[in-house]
């Protein structure tokens, strides 16, 4: 039984540094005053590189795992269309070319979906989703929103840390959220959501515990994810029936990030939970879906790369509201009077991909020299061609020296240049990102995070940034050239 178990075998969740006070917003637009924070993506961070660094943390957490044989990206607000969004994902984290990599987009339903897929199937399936909500000014889901991402790696054997006891689904067709290509999203007076969405909830919950053989007094966790808060509300207090099961949903702190709500609250719950505790996850979108799960002894040994909650503590609610603004493309600042960049060459990122994406370098295999970017000629001896591969992402480094440039072209002036020392060897001069220009100082330690440089033409130019290196939710880096 044991060899055929399937579950899940980690489980992450990423949550952007940047906090807006909802009393910020009131501040400007007037109203009651709201309470809490939301969680902001940056100007650089989309729902691709959001996916990719949750689906970072969650590999980090199982290094013996598994590599995926199929990567799906679900979100509701992608980068692309036409263009697969996964893809970009599958390059960063240097996955085999022959890993499936594909998109489950356009709804927020789509998260369910693709976790049930994975579930259901038999190849390890790395599972990430993202989402960058936002809305009018002073509007409801300006307010409530959030941006996170989620990474779920489902797969079979000793190592899976909760296993998959069953699952149900009820879908309806109504109207209550929607949203064209290039608009807003739209929704329904949310009473009506309530009246559908109860009675769905609750036969899929029941359907999912019968198929799980179990019953409502089993459950130890209990998630209830939907972007409608009147009718999670009223289904959370129906299921729990009075029991503190209730597992927090994170929206007083970081907001409702819609797409990747449902993996990033799972991920919270079973980062805290203990062994043979059984967790459900119910999730409200277009009909409803309930999955349970039972945690295994491998979850007392599991030891995330960075919690939620960790995550979520360590956020700078200090971003204006102008700035959230003009991040969100809702105010146009006066730009730097540089030239904007030019689009990127496709031919050129191809021929770099594992540099542009996956931060590979090159090490002399004679001296040991780390070259960034990746050189034929090493610095150290002059040998040609004798390089191998040197993985660097989740390397450590350190602030050898740095420029603050007030003119460069940027979406979010100033610029922070640094110049870094990698552990292990090799430097870099590197764009900083989440930082205070102010604060920065030569020594500040900083990990790599894959980011937007610019957009131009509808192409989204990725690379590599460095961030600091905060207290209490940054892992140990691997040395430079190590294995990702």
């Amino acid at each position: 039984r044991v060899a055929r178990m399937r579950g899940i075998i980690s489980a992450a969740g990423y949550v952007p540094y940047h906090r807006l006070r909802r009393e910020a917003i009131t501040e400007v637009m007037g109203g009651a005053p709201g309470r809490g924070t939301r969680s902001v993506a940056s100007y650089d961070e989309d729902t691709t590189t959001l996916g990719v660094e949750a689906a970072r943390l969650c590999l980090r957490s199982a290094p013996g795992a598994p590599s995926p044989s199929a990567l799906v990206f679900a979100t509701a607000t992608p980068t692309y269309l036409d263009k697969t969004n996964a893809t970009a994902i599958h390059a960063a984290l240097r996955l085999d070319a022959d890993v499936l990599a594909t998109d489950a987009g356009g709804a927020v339903r789509s998260a369910t979906g693709a976790l049930l897929g994975a579930l259901r199937g038999t190849e390890p399936t790395l599972v990430v989703t993202a989402d960058v909500r936002t809305g009018l000014p002073n509007g409801a889901d300006e307010r409530d929103g959030g941006d996170a991402g989620a990474a779920l790696l489902i797969g079979e054997g000793e190592g899976v840390i909760a296993e998959h006891l069953g699952s149900a689904s009820r879908t309806e067709e109504f109207l209550d959220r929607w949203r064209v290509p290039g608009d807003r999203s739209k929704s329904w007076e949310e009473r009506f959501a309530e009246t559908r969405y109860v009675p769905l909830a609750e036969e899929a919950y029941a359907a999912a515990l019968k198929a799980a053989d179990l019953g409502p007094d089993d459950v130890d966790r209990l998630i209830v994810a939907g972007m409608h808060g009147r009718a999670v509300k009223r289904v959370a207090g129906k299921l729990s029936g009075g029991r503190d099961v209730l597992v927090d949903d994170r929206t007083r702190a970081i907001g409702n990030p819609g797409t990747a709500q449902s993996g990033l609250l799972l991920a919270d719950a079973l980062e805290s939970a203990s062994p043979g505790q059984v967790i459900v996850l119910v999730h409200l979108a277009d009909g409803a879906d309930a999955v349970v799960l039972r945690t295994t002894d491998a979850i007392a040994t599991a030891t995330p790369a960075r919690t939620v909650a960790a995550q979520v503590a360590a956020g700078d609610d200090s971003l204006p509201y102008a700035k959230f603004l003009s991040w969100r493309g809702m105010l146009e600042p006066e730009p730097p009077r540089r030239p904007t960049p030019a689009r990127a060459s496709a031919p050129a990122a191809s021929r770099r991909s594992d540099w542009k994406f996956g931060f590979v370098g090159s090490r002399d295999r004679e001296s040991g020299a780390l070259h960034l970017p990746p050189a034929r000629v090493s610095f150290a001896g002059g040998n040609v061609d004798d390089m191998e591969p040197a993985p660097v992402a989740d390397a450590l480094a350190t602030i050898a020296t740095f420029t603050v440039d007030k003119l460069a072209y940027s979406p979010s002036p100033p610029t922070v240049f640094a110049v870094l020392d990698f552990d292990g060897g090799g430097r870099l001069a590197c764009e900083l990102t989440d930082v205070d220009a102010d604060a920065v100082a030569i020594g500040d330690r900083v990990e790599m995070t894959f980011r937007r440089l610019n957009e131009a033409d509808g192409i989204a130019n990725y690379f590599w940034k460095a961030r600091p290196v905060r207290e209490g939710t940054s892992a140990d880096g691997a040395p430079a050239g190590g294995e990702a």
